[in-house]
């Protein structure tokens, strides 16, 4: 391997598949392993290098191909499991999160060609000082959104003959304080500590790191708006790529109104944040695929 570039990716790669059957021979068990979040902690550490190297060597964001592009959204995707898992340290997290992260690499490493995973010089359009800006935001709620929408197909198997009950209206996690009747004088009451479920716990997770992926969302298309009407002159022009990010960001809207104005709680907003998937997969990688639009300057199945 001549490529230090390539070589970090497929280093990140490896580890990401020694976590995936460690993560879910510790659902198994029950038991969270300290040695996936070390080797997940070690795949980004490896993506971090990976993007710092290649920004060095072609002096401009790392961002510039699809290749680039996908790296950067597995380091993310891989960060923002590392900050879940430190909020619920549970082998649940890792089952579902790590196949995002090792999906991307995977993609990036050995489907796409070699000329898409060299570095390639900016085109015209990228030449700005929103790059940093747009990509990057968009990149990191795609990666909180994803992240979020695993946990939420999580829900879909976990207790399936259980209504949820979030007694913490979907806001923090560990445990709540029940209040009940107390045997020892008329009127007493007593506080009791109560634990949520898993099902329970994976919902709340889901909805905040949806929430956090929603905001950075609406943050990426404001700042692209901007961009698009300094580059071509035009705030919104229903580029294929700028449509499919708005239907991405309705679909997470919509899966936001179900929670909070019309109580929707467990499987049902969970079926929603599963389409969501769809969606940004349609939006990330269709767009490319298919070759058309302002945005499809990554695409790699045209010369």
């Amino acid at each position: 391997m001549n490529d230090p570039v390539i070589g970090l990716g497929l280093a990140a790669f490896a580890l990401l598949l020694l976590v995936l059957p460690i993560a879910f021979w510790s659902v198994s068990g029950g038991r969270s392993n300290p040695v996936v979040r070390i080797l997940v902690a070690s795949a980004n550490l490896c993506l971090t290098a990976q993007l710092v190297l290649r920004w060095w060597e072609s002096g401009h964001f790392p961002i510039s191909n699809l290749y680039e592009s996908l790296c950067f959204l597995a380091w993310a995707c891989t960060l923002t499991q590392l900050l879940v898992e430190r909020s619920w340290p549970n082998p649940l997290v890792a089952a579902a999160a790590t196949p995002m992260g090792l999906g991307c690499v995977a993609f990036a490493s050995f489907a796409l060609p070699d000329r898409l995973q060299e570095a390639s010089p900016l085109v015209p359009a990228l030449r700005s000082s929103w790059l940093v800006m747009h990509v990057s935001v968009i990149m990191v709620s795609y990666a909180a959104l994803l992240v979020g929408s695993l946990l939420s197909v999580a829900v879909l198997f976990v207790d399936r003959n259980e209504d949820l009950e979030l007694r913490s209206s979907s806001i923090g996690s560990g445990g709540y304080r029940q209040a009940r009747l107390a045997s020892d004088g008329p009127g007493a009451m007593a506080l009791s500590s109560s634990s949520f479920r898993i099902s329970e716990q994976l919902d709340s997770l889901s909805y905040r790191t949806i929430t956090v992926g929603f905001l950075l969302l609406s943050v990426g298309l404001v700042s692209g708006a901007v961009w698009a009407n300094e580059a071509w002159g035009s705030w919104w022009s229903w580029d294929p790529k700028e449509t499919w990010a708005l239907i991405c960001w309705l679909v997470y809207a919509a899966y936001l109104h179900t929670r909070l104005i019309r109580g929707w709680q467990g499987r049902r907003p969970a079926i929603v944040a599963s389409a969501g998937l769809v969606v940004i997969a349609v939006c990330y990688i269709g767009v490319n695929l298919l070759g058309i639009g302002l945005h499809s300057y990554g695409w790699f199945l045209g010369s």
